[in-house]
């Protein structure tokens, strides 16, 4: 069987707006096998964000338990959560906030040099990523210098620069036209299967939904399989 990297067991979450509660999770159960691509769709404010951010231990659960590699985390102190955040997770926004003053390939070495490897070492991988990506011939070109599929690429190289055992990816093509979109969608998915890592996706886009290997919704605040 293969391993679980993240694992929500009755997790629950909620805002209070003014006098009023707005429940986002309620007892919500999910696993992510290594691997393994997991789609979610929802509407906008239906909490695909707030999951992601508790899923990236950017959020503490207010209820149940959230494993990375079968570590429970809710009890674990903010030092702790920040460096298996650093070493587990890696994060893809609909924005790419890739550094401007940097160049592609330095913008995928400064994390891997924060986690403690050599320049040289940061700089190898940096390339064999942007050459997965398709994108190795521009590694010494900087943002501007970037198409937005190039852009999003070089920030999925990024988040994989330290190997990470899971992926997590804010509407990654919400700002690409439908070609561009699928290159993304094929270079993260190439990611996920070479590392085997996982992945969990919130996005609109349901012609890319359709390829992950499950997708999800959020009903009730709990976390439901869907067919689309």
């Amino acid at each position: 069987m293969n391993d679980i990297n993240l694992e929500f067991n009755d997790v629950s979450y909620a805002y209070n707006e003014g006098e009023n509660k707005l429940q986002i999770l309620s007892g919500a159960s999910l696993k992510v096998m290594q691997g393994e691509m997991v789609a979610l769709v929802a509407p906008s404010g239906a909490g695909k964000s707030t999951l992601l951010h508790l899923g990236g231990l950017l959020d503490r659960a207010q209820q149940g338990e959230i494993n990375i590699c079968g570590q429970a985390t809710n009890s674990l102190g903010d030092r702790a959560r920040t460096l298996m955040r650093r070493s587990a997770v890696g994060f893809v926004y609909q924005f790419h906030h890739l550094l401007p003053e940097f160049s592609a390939l330095e913008n995928i070495a400064i994390p891997q040099m924060i986690a403690g490897k050599s320049l040289k070492e940061a700089q190898k991988r940096a390339q064999t990523l942007l050459e997965i990506l398709g994108v190795g011939p521009r590694s010494s070109h900087r943002p501007t210098e970037l198409s937005g599929g190039e852009q999003q690429r070089v920030a999925i190289a990024r988040a994989a620069a330290n190997s990470p055992k899971i992926i997590l990816a804010d509407e990654p093509t919400g700002n690409l036209d439908p070609e561009t979109s699928t290159l993304v969608f094929d270079a993260l998915l190439t990611l996920i299967k070479e590392h085997k890592s996982s992945a969990l996706i919130a996005t609109h886009d349901h012609d890319l939904a359709r390829r992950a290997d499950k997708i999800i919704t959020l009903k009730n605040g709990k976390l439901v399989p869907i067919k689309l």
